[in-house]
């Protein structure tokens, strides 16, 4: 059995990248000494592989499903992420992009009804 159970991402600051992802999500975080921070509560359900150019990222992209993908925008801006690709429709759904503190870019997704 082979499953990816863990994503690492690289941080300028692990404790506020862990600290976004409590307060825009309600994930839980631990320190594990000063430059590493451990995020549970996100859960891995499956991967994919983007060709187009025009929307593949420089760095692996996680996202985030969501029932309300307004809602989702304001707790990721509120918690102090930065929206760098404003709401699109894809084939199944739709999503934007957001830049935590720490300088990861990640998205949060919605399925179509």
């Amino acid at each position: 059995m082979y499953e990816i159970d863990f994503v690492e991402f690289p941080s300028s600051s692990a404790a506020d990248s862990g600290e976004f992802f409590e307060t825009a999500f309600g994930w839980t975080s631990a320190s594990y000494g000063p430059t590493y921070t451990d995020v549970q509560g996100g859960g891995v359900v499956s991967f994919g592989f983007q060709q187009d150019t025009a929307r593949r990222t420089a760095a692996p992209l996680v996202t985030i499903r969501t029932d309300d993908l307004e809602r989702a925008r304001v707790s990721v801006e509120a918690a102090g992420g930065v929206v760098t690709a404003e709401p699109f429709s894809f084939p199944g759904g739709r999503r934007f992009h957001f830049r935590e503190p720490g300088g990861a870019e990640l998205a949060v997704w919605t399925p179509d009804s």
